[in-house]
């Protein structure tokens, strides 16, 4: 069958590709190896949150339950009944994608996707048979997968990846997770309010070393009170690996004496590699070894694009969306130019939660860009106090000779929801007296972003 685009890889990038062609009339295949919906919906972003859903209700049941007038004794929890939760809200979206898949009349492969030569795709099933399409354009979003360490293999049973985390039979009593980003600070917490003795080894001097400085200090007190242990600025030098425990050799990143810790299992969480489709050997790769793309997203093999993680990072879901709807309508869209993506808001999970967009800080001192910063804490929010919620705070920074919003720093309750006005913010290029006039309701906690706004040039009412 003679297709208009074929997608390999059926993730945030691939099905929402896809399904943006079906509704420009193009005829469309998908080809998935795993489910629809691809890592971050089976493996990924949202069995993840269903996890710290949970485990953030238990936290504060078996912490805060007083505060709200709540006695509870001998609370309990079945593990295999978190896990099974978590992995049921994946096979319902899945099976959504699915749907929207047939309702679209985007045809959905099962298999796994390869190069065929020009305009052709071979897909090999579970049953190891192939078939082979065509297709005048090919779409590659076959997204990423964790990456180990030399001397820490998946394949040992006591060293796993964010994938064995969510499906653990049982819960472990101890763990050491190699990599404080976003997916390592997310078991961090996971695994923690359930009792599990939790070591953070991070190589940088933070968690969340991306963030905003200010912000991953403030995540590194709460972890201390949450009884989170972290080596910060330590690097894994070796590894012993027992049947039924990791013990890890570490040293400090700048030099210093060495020191072993040992749990039973080890979660490395150092970053992402790229899984290439079959047969790319005729694709330009970047010196990392993801997929080398023009400004419409097309590859160095004609009619061949890529979007999503395969072309690097942010590696996050919503960006591979973008760039798959712009990949596209650029080629389906009379007129349309594609845009890359340039700002992006970034999320984590945990408690307190983190989310932030554009400039750090840091980032403006390196540019040598003169900027004011507005501050407003969440125990100064009235919203915040009601909800057991007073941790944390809003940090903008501003443009100083012009007044617009350069970046948005969130640590607290919702932060991952707030952020989203701000990341409108700076694409409309706002500046802090069109924030500071829209009346923002109460009791919120988005209130915190006008009192912040208001915080950098000296208007703040309420701190």
């Amino acid at each position: 069958m003679k297709y208009d685009l074929i997608v390999i890889g059926g993730g945030p990038a691939g099905y929402v590709g896809a399904i943006r062609a079906a509704q420009l009339g193009k005829k469309v295949a998908c080809v998935e190896n795993d489910r629809a919906g691809g890592t971050c919906l089976n493996w990924g972003c949202i069995p993840t949150k269903a996890l710290l859903q949970n485990a953030a209700l238990y936290w504060n049941m078996t912490h805060h339950a007083e505060e709200f007038g709540f006695k509870i004794d001998n609370l309990s929890y079945d593990w295999s009944a978190i896990i099974k939760r978590s992995r049921k809200v994946s096979e319902r979206l899945a099976g959504g994608i699915e749907f929207l898949f047939k309702k679209n009349k985007v045809d959905y492969i099962r298999g796994t996707g390869a190069l065929a030569g020009e305009g052709k795709v071979e897909v090999t099933d579970k049953d190891g048979k192939t078939e082979t399409f065509e297709g005048t354009d090919i779409l590659i979003s076959t997204g990423c997968k964790s990456r180990p360490l030399p001397f820490l293999p998946y394949e040992h049973p006591r060293v796993i990846s964010s994938r064995e985390a969510m499906v653990l039979e049982s819960q472990p009593k101890e763990i050491i997770i190699i990599g404080a980003g976003a997916i390592g600070v997310e078991f961090a917490y996971f695994f923690n309010a359930y009792g599990t003795k939790v070591t953070i080894v991070e190589m940088m001097d933070h968690l969340l070393p991306v963030e905003d400085t200010e912000i991953s200090k403030a995540l590194e007190k709460s972890f201390k009170k949450q009884g989170i242990n972290f080596l910060l600025g330590t690097k894994t030098a070796s590894a012993d690996l027992a049947d039924d425990k990791v013990t890890l050799t570490v040293e400090p990143a700048a030099g210093g004496d060495s020191q072993q810790i040992s749990a039973d299992y080890c979660l490395v969480a150092v970053g992402v590699q790229p899984v290439l489709p079959g047969n790319s050997e005729g694709l330009k790769l970047t010196d990392r070894g993801y997929i080398e793309v023009d400004d419409r997203y097309q590859t160095s093999m004609k009619n061949v694009y890529a979007a999503g993680d395969i072309i690097g990072p942010p590696w996050l879901a919503h960006v591979a969306s973008f760039e798959a709807v712009h990949t596209v309508e650029g080629l389906y869209v009379e007129g349309h130019t594609p845009k890359k993506v340039t700002i992006f808001p970034g999320c984590t999970y945990c408690h307190p939660e983190v989310a932030s967009i554009g400039l750090t800080e840091r980032a403006c001192e390196e540019k040598g860009i003169a900027y004011k910063v507005g501050r407003f804490p969440f125990q100064a929010s009235g919203r915040a106090q009601a909800a057991g919620e007073p941790e944390g705070f809003v940090k903008l920074i501003f443009g100083e000779e012009y007044g617009e919003l350069l970046g948005a720093h969130i640590i607290g309750a919702e932060a991952t929801e707030l952020i989203a006005e701000m990341g409108l913010g700076i694409t409309l290029e706002a500046t802090w007296e069109e924030l500071e006039n829209t009346i923002h309701a109460h009791p919120t906690l988005s209130e915190a972003i006008h009192e912040a706004t208001s915080d950098a040039f000296g208007h703040a009412i309420h701190f």
